[in-house]
């Protein structure tokens, strides 16, 4: 009833933004009759104002900065939210062709970064800074083997002397604030520009997870965990860029980012008998965590271009250390005894070495592509228990504590060959990665080495019938190596009954892709189809007697998938613009899982709106909805859910303050429900829920006397990897 009632009231309201619009600008009069009161349309025109959407070789390419449908956006992350093919995830992960994490580059070099940290940089980026997006869901052999996918923000330039500052603050409003601050400084003189940025962000964020099993005891237990999160963050990066001449430019940057978070995890397990009628145990847990992230990172690159040819170095260093302190105290909720308590002690430390050098010849038409890169990690993962014994004594506790080492050294190059024959674009290329790596459980005393060479082609087409159309077709054939948190055998606990552990003894996936695009003007349609061998999954074990519930690692030995997408914009009238988005998806994986062979077909679709409304006196308001249906895979189904979001955009002071006001999920109807399909293995449902509803005051200015661009950070694949 409650739904019900705010789709009502947000009818009206659009109602009301219809009727006040027609009257502006058709200035009515008063001579207006009463039966003219109701705001009507006459006819719904489909037609694109202005070419917002192109393709570069098949990806989709979207301008950003003075796109409508981005005006509100508070920065670059909402756009991407927006964005066709693109999909944001509750948690701000960022995904594309329905599953595939992609790598983010800026102006065409990779920008690599952990989860948050990546987040916290696109957050500081708004619309007006962006030329452009390009979404490409099936690189060539020129690009890592680990880039399933890539997403290409192109920063706006100019190249006028002078400095330029650019102020972004965001305040999210929920049950807890939650506050993002960046400063942009850049200096450009002749031959040298400075650019230093620096960023405070801090607040609380809320997490919720609630479950119903039935046990193999037939008891029922209801699992709800309360997660609190107060985060405290500092980002800083400063780069020079120094032109040496014509021919020769230079460029280094350093960074840090420091992230320290006092997390409480407040738990239950409220288990009754079959009918509900008899208490069997209640138990409560609490379990403080203390986190403390601290990365460093440099960047050093030079190019040399002479004519047709060109020469780029790129080399990386980063550092990464993540400290971690738990306690899990858990306690008879009746009679307040407790029943446990241990501690963990996690200590991660990583290393990045990595340079590449790419060279371009122009000969005639074509153009030849050349390139080498070498990449050295290292890992270490510590991580000591201790439990608390009958005598109050804590006592080290050898069966959980463990120390993992991780080496990985990867010698790649690739060849690549373009030409074009009048409306005909042809790309070829070869790519061959060897890998060499050594993970080595100490406490265990188990080591798996590997040493491995692939090759891996690429090759695409595409055809411009003239300005408004165009066809593509691409082949490729990729390589996914596990992250080293899917390597790592140490427990993890969401629960005292719930934890996850990962596998040393993971293989690489490999993904042949098929992928065919059709643009007619502003309208895209894009059908990939293709094989992914050695899937890396996480599959649940359950145990009967304790109740404990682990997830383990491990490979399926294949899922075919396609994917369906379709966009198209919908011009109502000159200040009503809606943009449309449908999308299908099959996947069918053949999941092995203890003594069954499961192999379901699963279809699924996404659909979204994004209306703007373009009202008097520089208002813009949007109203963005997404839905997704029914879901899941093998062994899990993943139910509908939907969001709506709606904001608003005033410019001041001839465009130099910008202001947003946005209303995100105003159902609060985009949590995760989840139901394990095989009740007779284990009968579960559980909820994923994240303070998404929320209150979103956003501000911006720009000042300086320039509008110089900075020049950005360039990190490697290696580096997403580390997390």
């Amino acid at each position: 009833m409650k739904v019900k009632l705010w789709i009502i009231i947000l009818l009206l309201f659009l109602s009301c933004i219809v009727k006040s619009q027609e009257i502006s600008q058709e200035k009515v009069t008063d001579s207006i009759q009463q039966k003219d009161s109701v705001a009507t349309i006459s006819e719904v025109i489909i037609q694109s104002s202005r070419r917002d959407v192109k393709l570069n070789q098949g990806n989709i390419v979207m301008n950003i900065s003075g796109n409508k449908d981005f005006k509100t956006s508070t920065n670059i992350l909402e756009v991407l939210r927006k964005t066709p093919g693109v999909t944001v995830d509750s948690e701000d992960g960022i995904f594309i062709g329905g599953r595939i994490s992609p790598a983010i580059f800026i102006n065409g070099k990779p920008v690599v970064m952990s989860a948050q940290e990546l987040q916290i940089y696109l957050r500081s980026l708004s619309p007006d800074m962006v030329e452009s997006l390009e979404v490409n869901t099936n690189p060539s052999s020129k690009y890592d083997a680990e880039f399933k996918g890539i997403i290409d923000i192109k920063l706006k330039k100019n190249t006028n002397l002078g400095w330029i500052g650019n102020y972004i603050g965001n305040t999210s409003i929920n049950k807890f604030n939650y506050k993002e601050n960046s400063l942009n400084l850049s200096y450009n003189a002749q031959k040298i520009s400075y650019n230093v940025q620096l960023g405070y962000n801090n607040g609380i964020s809320i997490y919720r997870y609630r479950a119903l099993q039935r046990l193999a005891n037939t008891n029922v237990m209801r699992t709800e965990t309360y997660q609190k999160d107060d985060a405290e963050i500092y980002t800083a990066q400063m780069g020079i860029d120094y032109k040496l001449n014509d021919k020769n430019r230079f460029g280094v940057n350093v960074r840090a980012n420091f992230r320290e978070s006092e997390r409480i995890r407040l738990g239950s397990l409220y288990t009754v008998n079959k009918d509900e009628t008899q208490l069997i145990f209640n138990t409560e847990s609490k379990n403080p965590i203390n986190y403390i992230q601290d990365n460093y990172g440099i960047t050093a690159d030079y190019s040399f271009q002479y004519k047709n040819f060109k020469l780029i170095f790129l080399g990386n260093y980063l550092s990464v250390k993540n400290k971690q302190e738990d306690d899990f105290l858990n306690n008879d909720k009746p009679t307040s005894e407790l029943l446990s308590y241990w501690k963990s002690d996690l200590l991660n430390k990583i290393d990045i070495y990595a340079g590449q050098v790419d060279v371009s010849q122009k000969i005639g038409d074509a153009t030849f592509d050349a390139g080498l890169k070498l990449s050295d990690t290292k890992t270490n993962n510590m991580i000591r228990y201790d439990t608390l014994s009958v005598n109050q004594q804590f006592v080290f506790d050898p069966t959980r504590s463990n120390q993992f080492s991780y080496k990985e050294k990867i010698f790649a190059g690739y060849l690549t060959y373009s030409q074009k024959f009048n409306k005909l674009q042809i790309n070829a290329g070869l790519r061959f990665e060897n890998t060499q790596s050594i993970s080595n459980a100490v406490t265990v005393d188990s080591v798996v080495s590997r040493n491995y060479l692939k090759w891996l082609p690429s090759f695409s087409a595409s055809y411009a019938f003239n300005k408004s159309s165009e066809l593509s077709f691409s082949y490729s054939r990729k390589l996914t190596r596990p992250v080293f948190s899917q390597l790592n055998p140490f427990r993890f606990y969401y629960s005292p009954l719930n934890y996850w552990i990962g596998n040393p003894y993971l293989q690489p996936s490999f993904t042949n892709q098929i992928k065919a695009t059709y643009r007619y003007k502003n309208r895209v349609t894009a059908f990939t189809i293709g094989k992914e061998t050695d899937v890396m999954t996480r599959y649940p074990i359950y145990n009967p007697e304790t109740n404990v519930l682990e997830f383990l690692g491990t490979n399926l030995p294949y899922r075919n998938f396609a994917s369906l997408e379709i966009s198209f914009p919908i011009k109502i009238t000159k200040w009503w613009n809606i943009n449309t988005q449908i999308a299908g998806y099959y996947n069918h994986e053949f999941r092995p899982y203890l003594d069954e062979v499961f192999a379901l077909k699963i279809y699924n679709y996404e659909m979204r709106l994004n209306q703007v409304f373009s009202l008097s006196k520089g208002y813009t308001i949007n109203l963005f909805s997404n839905y997704e249906s029914k879901t899941g895979n093998s062994l899990y189904i993943i139910k509908p859910r939907y969001t709506i979001d709606i904001s608003i955009q005033k410019a001041w002071l001839d465009n130099k303050l910008n202001t947003k006001i946005s209303f995100n999920n105003v159902f609060d109807s985009y949590d995760q429900r989840l139901e394990f399909r095989h009740k007779q293995i284990m009968d579960t449902q559980f909820t994923h829920w994240w303070d998404t509803q929320k209150l979103i005051l956003s501000l911006s200015y720009n000042f300086g006397k320039s509008k110089y661009q900075t020049k950005n950070i360039q990190k490697t694949e290696e580096e997403n990897r580390a997390r």
